[in-house]
């Protein structure tokens, strides 16, 4: 077991209402043309595949996808979308559980790599990639560079969402590269919010190549969005692609 928080089975029961968005044609066609391309003719290993919202229309588009998912609420959620046998998902967390076979394209979106709280266990994470990546595979990464830019002296809070629906903003120790997400969701028209949060461990793109050299992984490509757009130093997240070596 990882320092991954579990998900618990009310918060896998409500995520694809809350994640309806990210979830749209709209959103997901360019990830997963450019997550398909990658694969090629290959299999698919999704590390914390979640309920399914990239793997099932992945596999739908006729790539075969496994998927690894610490909290089993999710993946009971994911499997009344499709069959096991169709897309199976190991148990387990993503920085040492291991699936037979290999793979040409390994994948995480979505900031999840963040959920893993130590640096020991983001580098073990990218060995799990590399260990079961074919020669010439690759390892995607989705992520968010952190917005310390936005923290003027003595504050430790940055906003990310004002709605009328939800107020997020993120907390940050800068010590230890640990920032707290704080959500407060209204539910239903009586004007309650449910609050929630989560710990995660940011951290800098040239973090990640260095995590990615040690586990025998090379830097390929890294883009702004997953429609390729360049990626700069204005940017408020990236596609990272690092390939084994043949």
């Amino acid at each position: 077991m990882t320092s991954s928080e579990l998900w618990t089975r009310a918060t896998a029961d409500r995520y694809d209402a809350e994640e309806a968005e990210s979830s749209s044609a709209a959103v997901l066609g360019p990830t997963l043309a450019f997550l398909a391309e990658l694969a090629g003719n290959g299999r698919a290993l999704e590390f914390a595949i979640g309920t399914g919202r990239v793997g099932v229309p992945l596999r739908e588009r006729g790539l075969p996808v496994v998927g690894i998912e610490l909290s089993e609420h999710m993946a009971a959620v994911l499997r009344r979308k499709i069959d096991k046998d169709a897309l199976p998902v190991a148990i387990g967390d993503m920085a040492t559980t291991v699936v037979p076979g290999e793979f040409t394209l390994v994948y995480l979106v979505y900031n999840t790599i963040t959920n893993l709280l130590t640096q020991d266990e983001q580098v073990e994470c990218f060995c799990n990639a590399a260990r079961h990546l074919t020669p010439g595979g690759r390892f995607v990464i989705e992520l968010g560079v952190p917005p310390l830019r936005f923290l003027p002296p003595g504050q430790v809070a940055v906003p990310f969402d004002v709605s009328d629906r939800h107020l997020g903003f993120d907390t940050f120790d800068l010590v230890e590269q640990i920032l707290v997400s704080h959500h407060l969701t209204r539910d239903g028209e009586d004007g309650r919010y449910r609050r929630d949060n989560s710990r995660h461990r940011y951290a800098w793109p040239a973090e990640l190549d260095l995590m990615a050299r040690i586990a025998g992984l090379e830097l390929e490509r890294r883009v702004a969005d997953w429609d390729g757009s360049p990626f700069t130093e204005d940017s408020a997240k990236h596609i990272s692609v690092w390939r084994k070596p043949a």
